[in-house]
């Protein structure tokens, strides 16, 4: 284990860690853009650069392997002008695609972000103009505006490393690297599963879900739960505006570890405010035949007695327990033991391996 001195504190961390690697062991923040840990590590933004004793100029914090007696300093003037060199060159190059005039607003993203931290307001460079970037907007759920694109291949790494669809690639043009990213009209004859792992790993929203275009993140707040459209209980952040939830954004989850299918990103919260939802129980009338709106305790009492008349008249393998897909493993654990003991049938199932 390599021990280290970074910003004056002395560390010992894992042979072959980065340097960024060892400033997260001793609690010190260093801005990324083109790094995504364990999907992309190109290191070609420039904006994780750091000062190592005996190098002559800073060094990407994100490729550099720490090597024994290393001395890195994190935070200079010198660092911080680099870093805004760096920045000032990602804005201009933006530009030039006709996105924008200048990167520091809030809809950039991580990009607008370390802009407004580093000063950078408007580009400085006059980088030369770039025709060809229509957006692609076929998808139903995804967008491609290839003129915000920084070519950082965050997006490729994460769908090629952690959806593993392999959908999305790095190509050429000429001497300048392209993201193919299949959202135009061929969309539907790619593999692309519409996860939205892509749009969620853009730090510039070149690549973004379309709903997010109806609200600012800045206003918004986020709300941690459970995806409720399968048993595997991945986590999400909702996003809740004005008292409506806008979007979802996958959380860092033991079971999903920040990755969303495309029905917990885009279809596990719309039913929550739809206008044919039902809002309370409806319990059938037998005088009338028809649905009429009940309390929750008059419901289960019904249900409850019901369950009751059919098992101790006709016994407990007169009745069955079916679970749901959509629910947790812990709530079909509970439904099963209620099954087995309250209505004493040995007739459980479960839909979830569909």
């Amino acid at each position: 284990m390599p021990s280290i001195t970074i910003d004056g504190i002395a560390v010992q961390v894992a042979e072959g860690s980065t340097i960024l690697d060892a400033a997260q062991v001793a609690g010190i923040s260093i801005p990324t853009l083109c790094f995504l840990k364990e999907r992309s590590a190109i290191g070609s933004c420039r904006v994780c650069v750091v000062d190592v004793e005996g190098e002559d100029y800073p060094v990407p914090s994100c490729t550099t392997v720490v090597r024994e007696g290393m001395v890195i300093s994190t935070d200079s003037p010198r660092i911080t002008a680099y870093r805004r060199i760096a920045l000032d060159l990602i804005a201009s190059d933006v530009a030039a695609g006709g996105a924008c005039e200048t990167c520091s607003s809030d809809e950039w993203g991580e990009l607008g972000e370390l802009c407004r931290t580093y000063g950078v307001t408007e580009p400085s460079y006059a980088a030369p103009v770039r025709t060809n970037v229509s957006v692609l907007d076929d998808n139903p759920f995804l967008s491609y505006d290839p003129a915000r694109c920084i070519r950082c291949q965050r997006c490729v790494g994460a769908c090629n490393k952690a959806a593993y669809n392999h959908t999305l690639h790095a190509g050429k043009r000429g001497l300048r690297t392209t993201i193919e990213a299949p959202f135009g009209k061929d969309w539907l004859a790619t593999d692309c599963e519409s996860c939205g792992t892509c749009a969620q790993a853009c730090p510039t929203g070149a690549l973004t879900i379309k709903r997010r275009r109806a609200y600012h993140a800045q206003e918004a707040q986020r709300v941690r739960t459970t995806c409720p459209h399968c048993g595997v209980g991945c986590q999400l952040d909702l996003v809740v505006q004005d008292g409506r939830i806008v979007d979802a954004i996958g959380a860092q989850g033991p079971s999903n570890k920040g990755l969303l299918c495309v029905k917990g990103r885009s279809a596990s919260f719309d039913f929550v405010d739809a206008a044919d939802r039902l809002r309370t129980p409806l319990v059938k009338n037998p005088a009338t035949g028809e649905f009429e709106s009940a309390t929750w305790d008059e419901a289960l009492d019904l249900v409850a007695r019901r369950f009751t008349e059919l098992r101790d008249e006709y016994g407990g393998q007169s009745l069955a327990a079916f679970a749901c897909s959509r629910s947790s493993n812990e709530d079909i654990y509970l439904y099963q033991k209620m099954a087995r003991t309250a209505l004493v049938t040995n007739n459980v199932d479960c839909c979830a391996r569909v």
